[in-house]
């Protein structure tokens, strides 16, 4: 900045090159200028945080979406329960070919020619086998860190207690 000796002399010389009929002129052109400097410094400034503020917007959205995402595969792994080789309740089957069931025939007897249909499957308790999307979905949190994956991946968690007991 000037100090006021260094202004004094900047006056002067001023008013010696343009004389005191373009002072006033020269002064009013210095103040227009000035006025229109700070009004495209305000206008930029404005437009730049509103850019900011857009692109912070933008960046909420795709954390919320990258949220629902991961809430709705949760959900679905939730939903989604292994299919398993258990007949369902209610439904009759048939006891195989009518010489064998007729004879008493069990399994171990029942000659491998004679059209076995094959090792009998028992059906597995549900709650004592992982599931696969759960798994994937409990690593994934445990990797991210994010606070609501965890929390949801803990009801997860004691829902399939809840279901071994």
């Amino acid at each position: 900045m000037l100090s006021i000796p260094h202004m004094i002399v900047v006056f002067v010389i001023v008013l010696v090159v343009f004389g005191p009929q373009k002072l006033p002129e020269l002064a009013r052109g210095l103040g227009k200028l000035m006025a229109e400097f700070r009004k495209a410094s305000t206008d930029f400034k404005s437009a730049f945080e509103e850019e900011m503020r857009d692109l912070e917007r933008q960046a909420r959205e795709v954390e919320r979406r990258k949220a629902e995402a991961a809430s709705a595969a949760v959900t679905a792994a939730a939903e989604t329960q292994p299919a398993t080789l258990a007949t369902p309740s209610g439904v009759e089957t048939e006891a195989g070919s009518g010489a064998l069931a007729e004879s008493g025939a069990t399994e171990g007897s029942v000659p491998a020619e004679t059209g076995g249909e094959g090792p009998v499957v028992a059906p597995v308790a549900e709650g004592n086998v992982a599931r696969e999307a759960e798994t994937h979905v409990l690593d994934a949190a445990q990797a991210d860190g994010n606070g609501s994956l965890a929390a949801e991946t803990q009801e997860l968690q004691a829902k399939a207690q809840k279901a071994d007991t």
